[in-house]
């Protein structure tokens, strides 16, 4: 299946349409690009409208050809599996297809050890397909700390605590993926673990852009397709940490994680931040699933700027696939 994104198309949603739909192609005003949706089944849906958004506003005039895929070794409910194989194409269908750029997400952690997940071979052969077949990948929080590893053999480590909220991060290095970015670029970050610059960097990776709080934010190698890493989530929109937050505190009261969540850093305005050490305080007593009832109103505070990084990455994003598919129309 194939998504049509035109400039003024409302996504509420996906609109998926028959590959052989016959919206005529304008070469070198169309792009092709495919989304491995490995994100977690409650998320799932919330990422493709959230990459769908960003880049119908980052594509201008262009049409892009979107297709969303999921690694079949990445464990679904029954509802989110039959989510995926209907409206979802096949993974196999990559390799027939003609891809300028690959969008590939995290999955949730299963195993204690990234080369022992279940979708581990499916990861690493996409890695190696994406490569050599498509003029730029994004690799997006641990599917970024897993190319790595496959690639370099860099080991990302354990936090002491989760890095969870919005994060500034200043752009250290010149690029085309940065031009005009605000400074500072705010990111949403949400992780257990982080890959070291230093490890980078002695590995030939080019850091763009980082926080002093966060560490590293996005990193880039060049081979024949052009990779791009996310350590942080710069496609999530203004509720997504706070829908995270939401889940690690119903985890909590239903005894299924046994620390009660750290706030997520810059994201709660201060009247808030109180009513939710004073909650926290109560679940402390009285830990019990019903308690989430008696949750408090949360507001944000107003200087997230949630998106913001993404419009600019995005953009220049498809403006490097739109050049090198310009390129390649003229020949």
């Amino acid at each position: 299946m194939t998504i049509l994104i035109d400039k003024d198309q409302v996504i509420a949603g996906p609109t998926l349409v028959p590959a052989a739909h016959d919206l005529a192609r304008n070469a070198g005003a169309e792009l092709t690009i495919g989304l491995v949706n490995n994100m977690p089944d409650a998320a799932l849906k919330a990422t493709e409208r959230q990459f769908m958004k960003l880049l119908q506003a980052a594509a201008g005039s262009r049409r892009i050809r979107f297709h969303c895929f999921s690694l079949p070794s990445v464990k679904r409910s029954p509802e989110a599996k039959w989510h995926v194989e209907s409206e979802y194409s096949d993974l196999s269908d990559l390799e027939h297809g003609k891809f300028d750029g690959l969008i590939v997400t995290g999955a949730e952690p299963i195993a204690p050890e990234l080369d022992r997940e279940p979708y581990w071979r499916d990861l690493t052969n996409l890695i190696d397909w994406a490569k050599i077949n498509t003029r730029s990948t994004i690799w997006s929080c641990l599917a970024a700390h897993a190319a790595v590893l496959h690639l370099d053999r860099i080991e990302r480590r354990r936090l002491p605590a989760k890095c969870h909220g919005i994060f500034d991060c200043d752009v250290v290095t010149s690029d085309s993926l940065t031009r005009a970015a605000p400074a500072p670029l705010k990111v949403s970050h949400s992780r257990l673990n982080e890959i070291a610059e230093s490890d980078l960097v002695q590995a030939g990776y080019q850091v763009l852009t980082r926080s002093e709080e966060a560490g590293v934010d996005v990193f880039v190698r060049e081979y024949a397709s052009r990779f791009v890493f996310f350590q942080g989530h710069p496609e999530y929109d203004a509720l997504s940490l706070q829908r995270e937050y939401l889940r690690d505190i119903g985890r909590y009261l239903a005894r299924e994680r046994e620390n009660y969540p750290r706030l997520p850093v810059s994201y709660f305005d201060a009247a808030t931040e109180e009513k939710l050490a004073r909650f926290e305080r109560k679940a402390a007593h009285q830990r019990h699933p019903a308690l989430t009832n008696e949750l408090p109103g949360l507001n944000l505070r107003a200087d997230i700027g949630a998106g913001n990084a993404a419009a600019v990455l995005f953009r220049n994003w498809l403006r490097y696939l739109g050049a090198g598919a310009d390129a390649a129309a003229a020949r």
